[in-house]
């Protein structure tokens, strides 16, 4: 393997905390805590009853202290460094950590009827418990994710205190310490808030199953069925690695990890066929970026959004069903783009993997996705319920498999073969709870963020902001966007979501209404989290163009750029579903309906697609560029000119047709062109 993969791989260890190189105990030791909050979450979903506060002060408990074990105070040591943090061993003060950490944690639980009684006037070890949690969970996320969220918290937490001396528009009526403790730390209205709780019930198995899969052996398959659909095809490698991210994200929170486990195999193959190095990384970074916006899990903010919005689980997958299905074939558009510009070809038919034998070596990766969409869609189970049975049917597949292999391998036999499926299984389970790590504590830090807002702070956030705004709802937008893009370059997508929509999304809510726009809670929501998502490949930061661009052996900056110029394709559709609902399916039940909406709006990311990257049949001339600009508008918002046409709203979707037509003429224009070129 190369230094490079290497270097890509070493950021999703970053991710997922496996940073120091421990001794044998200490694996064993760790993995047996990770099992054990696997074999917690997994009983809270099936015969365990516990009330919302216990399950999250354990989950978060187990967070701490895994992240206390696995990760040092200091990630690379240098020069005198190395001699006091040690990364071959747990140091005694990480284990004290971890141990304060648990403890810490757990003591909302244990003392919630004592605290229930003096609700407001907490005593002397309330106090201690509280502040513990509070520092411990701040430099474990600092740990985790980075400084950022941490520093904004601390941010937050200062404004809380000093807000009676700050200047007149910024002036707040302050806190004590017992007021912030009891919010913060003490109740569910803080660390241990709906984010934590959602994280807690809901995202760990999603995230479980995630992980499991990907031990299997689905990631692989994933990336060969795309092959043999795709690989044949002008830039098929391309449109391959579009696919196996949308599958791997399908089941995964994490934009650098789809680009460790797709791009590793894809993007040589896209190198092979003709992409240059940058364009290739760029390629793969959009495709698993947007890995995140693609239900059911959606980067873990899924649920919450659904939490905050307060709608079924189901209600969020319609509503971020077309804006994400558009976004995805828009894509498979601009790689078809720069296959064109590059005069590509596909990959020869002897290197691309046979669909049938692919299909059938690995369908059984397919039974538990379906059987967590039955269970969703049919049954209408709850998100818990469904994820858990997928996992035993991921789990039945896992067993059933080793143990054929085990029989017609003479040299194992059943008990080798039951064990191998054991192991995996563990496997599974100990890199699910890896990964839930970053998440659990991000969601519990921005809980204090949260808390914080909602001492009173918020309507002082909302004035400010309009203020800023001018009242006007683009420009509040803008800024929104903007504010979202750069905390995430320093937060992952759900903190950055939660953070934003707690800040924003009622303002743009309220601030619509103002101005003749009703925008629905659900499509702010998404708004803020869409920006969030679009940070994972904003330069200078974005480490998901840095993972790519490591495998490509391209520069990361120029890497991101490229990304960024096809992710805006996405960046465009949050700003049309706020002006426009029927993409967020708001108030449509018509499945001919939806679909128009959907067709007309891929026609209109199309649109866009060719007026960013200059090529639509043949090379764009620069006076195209108003005229595609006006189709992308119509497409995706034909109620934008019906008024102006003195069409009745009821009747919105016959200024399709005009959008259509230019696009039928810009067509026919460049059709002769090009023939007149090569004439």
């Amino acid at each position: 393997m190369s230094r490079k993969i290497k270097s890509a791989e070493e950021l999703l260890r970053e991710e997922t905390g496996e940073i120091r190189h421990l001794r044998k105990f200490e694996r064993i030791l760790i993995g047996v805590i990770a099992v054990a909050w696997a074999l917690f979450q997994l009983s809270l979903a099936s015969w365990l009853i516990l009330d919302s506060t216990k399950t999250r002060a354990i989950h978060l408990a187990f967070a701490v202290v895994l992240l206390f074990l696995n990760i040092p105070i200091i990630k690379k040591p240098k020069g005198w460094l190395k001699k006091i943090v040690a990364l071959n061993k747990i140091s005694i003060v990480d284990y004290l950590l971890a141990i304060a950490g648990a403890v810490s944690a757990l003591y909302i639980m244990l003392a919630w009827e004592g605290l229930a009684t003096r609700q407001g006037a907490p005593i002397t070890i309330d106090i201690i418990a509280g502040l513990a949690i509070l520092v411990l969970l701040l430099e474990a996320t600092r740990r985790s994710i980075g400084p950022a969220l941490s520093i904004i918290a601390l941010v937050f937490t200062a404004y809380a205190f000093f807000g009676p001396y700050m200047p007149d528009v910024l002036a707040f009526k302050g806190v004590s310490l017992n007021k912030y403790l009891n919010q913060i730390s003490l109740s569910t209205e803080g660390i241990y808030g709906i984010p934590l709780g959602v994280s807690a019930s809901i995202v760990y198995l999603f995230v479980l199953l995630g992980a499991m899969l990907d031990k299997a052996g689905a990631g692989r398959f994933f990336i060969d069925l795309a092959l043999s659909l795709l690989g044949r095809f002008k830039g098929g490698p391309a449109k391959a690695a579009i696919v196996a991210s949308g599958l791997t994200g399908l089941v995964s929170g994490s934009s650098i990890a789809n680009v460790v486990t797709t791009g590793t195999f894809t993007i040589p193959l896209m190198k092979k066929v003709g992409y240059p190095a940058k364009k290739a990384a760029a390629v793969e970074v959009a495709a698993s970026t947007d890995g995140q916006i693609m239900p059911p899990i959606m980067g873990a903010a899924a649920f919450i959004i659904a939490e905050y919005v307060n709608v079924p689980y189901l209600e969020v997958v319609k509503a971020a069903a077309i804006p994400a299905f558009v976004s995805y074939t828009a894509l498979f558009y601009v790689v078809h783009i720069e296959a064109s510009k590059l005069g590509m070809k596909g990959l020869p038919k002897e290197e691309t993997p046979r669909f049938f034998a692919t299909l059938k070596g690995g369908i059984h990766y397919l039974l538990p996705i379906a059987m967590l969409v039955y269970e969703l869609v049919v049954l209408r189970h709850s998100p818990e319920k469904a994820a858990f049975n997928a996992i035993l049917v991921l789990i039945a597949i896992i067993l059933i498999s080793c143990i054929r292999s085990g029989l017609k391998d003479k040299s194992m036999g059943f008990a080798k073969g039951l064990f191998e499926g054991l192991v995996v299984m563990c496997q599974g389970f100990i890199a699910g709870s890896r990964n839930m790590v970053a998440v659990a504590l991000a969601t519990a830090s921005a809980g204090i963020i949260v808390g914080v807002v909602n001492m009173g702070i918020g309507g002082m956030i909302t004035m400010i902001v309009e203020q800023l705004s001018g009242g006007s709802i683009f420009l509040l937008l803008f800024i929104t966007a903007v504010a979202s893009l750069l905390l995430g370059m320093g937060l992952p997508t759900t903190a950055t979501y939660i953070v934003m929509a707690s800040l924003t999304a009622p303002i743009i809510v309220e601030v619509g209404g103002l101005y003749g726009f009703i925008v629905p809670l659900m499509a702010a929501h998404l708004f803020c989290f869409y920006f969030g998502i679009l940070a994972d490949d904003t330069p200078p930061v974005g480490l998901a163009a840095y993972a790519a661009s490591a495998i490509a052996d391209s520069d990361p900056i120029p890497t991101g750029l490229q990304s960024f110029s096809y992710d805006m394709r996405t960046a465009i559709i949050p700003f049309f579903f706020i002006f426009n609902t029927d993409l967020i399916l708001h108030n449509i039940f018509s499945w001919t309906q939806g679909l128009l909406v959907f067709v007309m709006a891929c026609l209109g990311a199309f649109s866009f697609a060719s007026a960013v990257q200059g090529w639509y049949i043949t090379k764009n001339k620069w006076y195209e560029i108003p005229f595609f600009l006006f189709a992308t508008l119509v497409l995706f918002h034909p109620g934008s000119i019906n008024k102006y046409l003195n069409i009745p709203d009821s009747n919105r979707y016959l200024v399709y047709l005009i959008g259509l037509g230019v696009l039928g003429l810009l067509f026919l224009e460049q059709k002769f062109r090009a023939k007149r070129q090569t004439a």
